[in-house]
């Protein structure tokens, strides 16, 4: 919905021209322009900073597919592929988090209903909860993959082992 208020504002902000009589007579009409572009510089960031979040998960889901194939399929380590394919997707998913929350923030910019604020005030609080929920999950992942390539290598767990059985 964003994308289509910020496309809108940009095949109308070329019709709110100013000249030097409408500054002189309207005052208004400055600020009007100055809302107007306000918004539309508003719209745009938040379309950015969506993309931008859309892109690094894309990206991240693509990395941490890769890792876990090269790592399973390849190197023949089934849990190390998915502790560092989990690690990827986690640190992308926390990055891409930071950036819709971002996004909302510059949402609350524009709102002027206490509704509207409330709503993105506990989006922004279940989003920056789940964030710091996975930034942990990253942490105790980080520390069980250290301590796993500390292990001697017959101490390892591998797919055809006894012990992984």
């Amino acid at each position: 919905m964003p994308i289509f208020h910020g496309l809108l504002s940009l095949a109308i902000a070329p019709s709110l021209t100013l000249d030097a009589f409408s500054l002189e007579t309207s005052p208004i009409a400055l600020q009007l322009w100055l809302e107007s572009l306000v918004m539309l510089c508003n719209g745009l960031l938040i379309c950015i900073c969506q993309l931008l979040a859309l892109l690094v998960i894309v990206i991240g889901v693509v990395q941490a597919f890769a890792i876990y194939i090269h790592n399973a399929l390849i190197r023949r380590q089934v849990f190390e592929a998915f502790q560092q394919g989990r690690l990827r997707l986690g640190y992308s998913f926390s990055l891409g988090l930071s950036f819709l929350i971002g996004a909302t923030i510059l949402k609350t910019m524009t709102s002027s209903e206490w509704n509207d604020i409330a709503r993105l005030g506990i989006v922004i609080a279940l989003r920056t909860i789940l964030n710091l929920l996975l930034e942990r999950a990253i942490r105790v992942g980080r520390q069980s993959s250290e301590s796993l390539s500390e292990l001697p290598p017959t101490a390892q767990f591998s797919p055809g082992s006894p012990a992984a059985a």
